[in-house]
């Protein structure tokens, strides 16, 4: 029922013109950020007055923005069925492709190391339909209608997609010389290599570097950011290699570490574009007994 519903929906969706989906989606927005629970505003203010020293006005107004763009990002995938290679430079284009064809080149596949920033969907889906040969790494819905949705729209772009748990898969796929897309941006508890992001010492998914590292396969970062009239621009950095040594433990929190910053810094110049409602630092190490 869920599926069937989204994907009426979706219908309707893409014979609407840009104006009346960027109004809807507006709204959209503006309903869900009603809906925030207000500890989960809280969260996301206090982020913000930390991370970027900002007083709590200002701080509110951006935790504000960082989730009323859900509403336009939705309607942005649902109007995906209209997207695919003949037009995706009208919607998306390339800043730094040069570095991801180069990283390809080497012929050991790759690893995209992102964030839950601009609309990582849309990211994916500008990729495979560029022509790369993107894997992405996903999240199981706890509804099995939105989940059968949003993985049908993604195998539709040319995405093959995987569970995060499909980690056989994954380093089959790179071997084969194929891109695993993995957001490192979110709190993944004990599990998570504790690395300094905004200042603050955090749990960090280390897939990227324990990938990379075991097939010497470059880490490319790459980020989306919209900039305006339902044009986005994904922004593609120089590669980032593992140093392996003997230390694989090292290695994989030098690595972390490094692609941290990058995503820090993308995140400083586009802040309103982040997930501040997550409760990133929730997460203390190990060896901070007092926490």
């Amino acid at each position: 029922m869920v599926y069937k519903f989204i994907l009426f929906i979706s219908k309707i969706v893409c014979i609407l013109p840009y104006g009346v989906r960027k109004f809807l989606g507006d709204c959209l927005g503006q309903l869900g950020w009603l809906v925030v629970p207000p500890k989960r505003r809280e969260i996301a203010i206090s982020n913000i007055m930390r991370c970027l020293s900002l007083p709590r006005q200002d701080a509110k107004k951006l935790a504000k923005k960082s989730a009323t763009r859900f509403g336009p990002m939705f309607m942005e995938v649902l109007y995906f069925p209209k997207l695919n290679k003949s037009n995706i430079s009208e919607y998306v284009t390339l800043e730094g492709r040069e570095y991801l064809d180069e990283a390809l080149a080497l012929g050991r596949g790759a690893v995209i190391s992102t964030a839950h920033t601009g609309n990582w969907e849309l990211l994916g889906a500008s990729l495979a339909m560029y022509g790369f040969p993107l894997v992405s790494v996903v999240q199981k819905q706890s509804s099995g209608g939105a989940d059968k949705f949003i993985n049908e729209y993604r195998s539709k772009a040319g995405q093959h997609v995987t569970y995060r748990q499909g980690v056989r898969e994954m380093v089959k796929l790179l071997s084969e010389g194929m891109i695993i897309g993995l957001l490192m941006d979110q709190d993944i508890g004990k599990a998570g290599v504790f690395v300094e992001f905004f200042g603050q010492i955090s749990s960090t998914a280390q897939g990227s570097a324990a990938l990379a590292r075991m097939k010497d396969s470059p880490i490319v970062p790459c980020f989306i950011t919209y900039s305006g009239n339902g044009k986005h621009v994904v922004k593609i950095h120089p590669p980032v290699f593992v140093n392996k040594t003997k230390d694989r433990d090292q290695d994989i929190f030098n690595t972390t570490q490094e692609l941290s910053y990058i995503m820090e810094k993308h995140i400083r110049e586009h802040p309103g574009e982040w997930f501040w409602l997550h409760n990133r630092w929730k997460t203390k190490p190990p060896q901070d007994k007092n926490a």
